[in-house]
């Protein structure tokens, strides 16, 4: 835990706020990307002018400069190449072609950087593997990675049958696909990106981007042979060294024999159906007829099965009988070893949250609802508030996550038991299939729960909410999840997330810094360009240029170290986060002394309460803690304080979008005035090693941030409002208890509560910022974030 820039004492904090602002502009004019060319060249004229008195120039004349230098670096060089298909069994078509602009990079060069990242030398497998936990008899298989899967040990088999390809690593190619529009309002602006990335990298990489994932192709069309074809003449590249070793360096800077094979592909239903290459309603993995989904009762899709029913049955009986349209080749049937409906991944974010979550179980659950009701919630950071209510035209998978989070408690009261128990095994079958390790007693967890989920949800159909049963392709896929894990390890960073948030940095933002005509080539310049910067910076980190620079310290001095909040797209959130936390105070000082604080925070014991913290830092013993010993006894404290309104806390999240070392950093706020509205106390999970805790910890709510000196030792200290825990059990209840001083090493991050609304409705005049002062009692509520559902489960 380290505490945020000091509040201001004595004086208003006005000025501090202008000061933040203004040194966060030159922050932001140097994101390249955001800026125009016009932009460029009055940033490097005021760069001039504040070098002219020291008879020097900026390094770039002007945007053409810039760009030349970028366009002259060798490293990271891939260029774009471009080809046209046609139909050619068409013969209308090929009297007067229609061609389709496809636009590619050369897929074994893009892949050739990623090995040879030197980033990445310490977060690859070289081989496929077998993870256990413990010892002996008591060991447990687990699945983490790509390489931890049953599939890339198949692969490896497969492989290792040719003698030439002994001592080679397996290199799993891992493609993704996805519609992405651009713009509404200037006409057809939808794009078809094709990323790839390689399996040998490990999650945490994959989860934080890191030039781990690269788009590599761009369609403007998505017909189904067509796109087939397509995907077959860009992956063309890689088809030679799938069975003939080929040698690459690789980011430790070892040459090795490599051998590729196409791996799991991300895609969403839709998708999925063009690929696989099934009806519209049938299942991507299995026969299983569409109109009784709701069982498992047809066998599995498979490459060799699929081939013979094409020579041996009609079409027509393939399309009805089977879901299978014939006069489409897969584009895998041109490279060996390969299986589409084996390597259709598993879609988090269509599959389960979009699809069973917003579109099933949220719409039916709405049928009960007369009213809105349990929008008031406490704030917490990254959840959405809507005091007035919002209508969604169009949801977001952030919108739909955010929802999971508070919908639980919001409607239990209001609808019969049942429901709220379906609701509650789906939520935990959701939150277990994205940890990022998935062990043997974990996938009995997550069956358990799939089990209890199809148990109670038959109370939608016993209710004539869902007349026509389940027969739904998003739930009913839910069922080979178990398999895909044993396949592909654990499926959080093989899911259309990931494609959907690369989408902003290689589609959105180019299309954004385009002229707006003619677009593809100039988002095409910028991803070669972004490409070229990204692999040029990693080289002079491992070249040592980047090592103990007046930058590096400075942002060592600012505790903005790189391996905590790597995610990139969230600088923008976490710049206006932080300017948030330090300029809410508006005109007010801050206590500068023990006893103004207690003033200002109307707590006449705080000085005895601090009497009581240091006789616990200082002086306590196995028998002789501040619960047991006078006041008297306790060391006094008069000096000069020192206040924040933030913290930060650090802590490893592999589940969670994270840097690449999966470490998250969290802003916990305790600001008087936020938004120049009312104050915003977060509240935090505390390690106290408690047997009545939750798993050893407590939640409080947090009143002040403040440190002094005493004994020639700083100690940095919170003033928390204890929460009394009134049922040990997951979704504890929880109410008001009592007031103390804690170190803030002890507090291990920020946690939410939520209300415990039983059937009574808020009232419309409750805002979310007294929620934690009014209401009797709370749910801790474990389903805000994987971190927080995986350490108070």
């Amino acid at each position: 835990m380290v505490f945020g820039p000091q509040a201001q004492q004595g004086k208003t904090t006005k000025h501090r706020a202008d000061q933040q602002k203004s040194h966060n502009q030159p922050k932001r004019c140097l994101k390249w990307g955001d800026q125009s060319a016009s932009d460029i060249d009055k940033l490097m004229h005021l760069w001039g002018l504040g070098l002219v008195r020291h008879g020097d120039t900026p390094p770039f004349a002007d945007h053409q400069d810039l760009y030349s230098t970028i366009d002259e670096m060798p490293i990271g060089n891939v260029t774009w190449q471009s080809f046209a298909m046609k139909y050619g069994a068409d013969a209308d078509l090929a009297s007067n072609p229609t061609p389709w602009m496809d636009t590619t990079y050369t897929t074994c060069a893009i892949i050739h950087n990623m090995l040879g990242n030197p980033d990445f030398k310490n977060e690859m497998d070289y081989v496929p593997y077998c993870e256990w936990n413990g010892q002996g008899d008591s060991a447990t298989h687990q699945w983490h990675n790509v390489m931890s899967g049953d599939w890339a040990w198949d692969q490896a088999d497969e492989i290792a049958k040719d003698p030439t390809t002994h001592s080679s690593t397996f290199v799993p190619v891992i493609l993704g696909s996805d519609k992405t529009m651009v713009s509404v309002a200037t006409g057809q602006n939808n794009y078809y990106p094709l990323y790839a990335s390689i399996g040998n990298v490990h999650h945490n990489v994959r989860h934080a981007h890191h030039n781990a994932i690269a788009v590599i192709s761009f369609w403007l069309f998505q017909k189904k042979q067509l796109f087939h074809s397509s995907l077959s003449r860009i992956l063309s590249s890689l088809k030679p060294a799938m069975s003939v070793p080929e040698v690459v360096q690789f980011g430790d800077g070892h040459f090795r024999c490599m051998v590729y094979g196409l791996g799991p592909y991300i895609a969403d239903y839709p998708e999925q159906l063009v690929l696989g290459c099934v009806i519209q309603n049938w299942c991507v993995k299995c026969f299983t007829y569409p109109d009784n989904l709701d069982s498992s009762e047809g066998g599995l899709c498979s490459r060799e099965v699929v081939d013979t029913l094409c020579d041996e049955v009609d079409s027509g009986v393939l399309w009805e009988e089977w879901g299978v349209i014939s006069d489409v080749v897969p584009f895998t049937n041109d490279f060996p070893c390969t299986d589409i409906h084996q390597l259709l991944a598993p879609d988090i974010l269509h599959q389960v949250i979009k699809g069973a979550f917003k579109d099933h179980l949220m719409a039916w659950v709405e049928k009960y609802l007369e009213k809105e009701h349990g929008k008031t919630s406490p704030p917490f950071a990254g959840l959405c508030q809507f005091p007035q209510g919002r209508g969604f035209s169009q949801w977001t998978g952030g919108d739909s996550k955010a929802l999971m989070k508070v919908y639980l408690p919001a409607i239990e009261g209001h609808v019969p038991q049942d429901i709220i128990w379906c609701f509650q095994a789906f939520l935990k079958f959701c939150y277990i299939v994205q940890q990022d390790i998935i062990a043997e007693d974990t996938l009995l967890q997550l069956s358990d729960c799939l089990e209890c989920f199809h148990c109670y949800w038959q109370i939608f159909q016993d209710t004539g909410i869902q007349f026509n049963g389940f027969s739904l392709p998003c739930q009913h896929v839910l069922c080979h999840y178990s398999m895909l894990i044993h396949l592909f390890g654990a499926p959080n960073s093989i899911c259309s997330s990931i494609t959907e948030s690369k989408h902003i940095k290689a589609v959105k933002e180019p299309w954004c810094c385009s002229s707006k005509f003619n677009t593809l080539g100039q988002m095409l310049l910028t991803n070669q360009r972004l490409n070229k910067l990204t692999a040029s910076r990693s080289d002079f980190i491992a070249c040592g240029m980047l090592n103990n620079s007046y930058i590096s310290d400075h942002l060592a001095y600012l505790g903005m170290s790189s391996t905590c909040c790597d995610r990139s797209a969230a600088t923008d959130d976490d710049d206006d986060h932080n300017n948030n936390a330090n300029s809410h105070s508006d005109e007010r000082s801050r206590a500068y002394n023990i006893h103004a604080l207690a003033d200002e925070l109307g707590i006449p014991n705080l000085p005895c309460l601090v009497q009581l913290f240091l006789f616990d830092q200082l002086l306590a013993d196995d028998t002789h803690t501040s619960d047991n010993v006078p006041l008297s006894a306790c060391p006094r404290f008069e000096g000069h304080i020192k206040i924040f309104n933030s913290a930060t806390a650090s802590f490893y999240a592999l589940s969670d979008p994270s840097g690449v070392g999966a470490m998250w950093c969290e802003h916990i706020c305790v600001a008087p005035s936020w938004h120049r509205g009312p104050a915003h106390n977060d509240t935090v999970f505390v390690n106290t090693a408690s047997e009545g805790g939750i798993n050893g910890m407590e939640v409080s709510h947090v009143l002040c941030f403040f440190s002094f000196r005493h004994s020639q030792e700083t100690f940095p200290c919170a003033l928390v409002h204890w929460f009394k825990l009134i049922v040990n059990e997951s979704n504890s209840d929880t109410g008001m208890w009592m007031l103390s001083i804690i170190h803030i090493d002890t507090i291990i991050r920020a946690y939410h509560l939520l209300p415990i609304f039983d059937s009574d409705f808020t009232l419309e005049n409750l805002t979310l910022h007294i929620v934690l002062d009014i209401w009797p009692s709370f749910y801790v509520n474990r389903f805000i974030d994987h971190h927080a559902f995986e350490i108070a489960s």
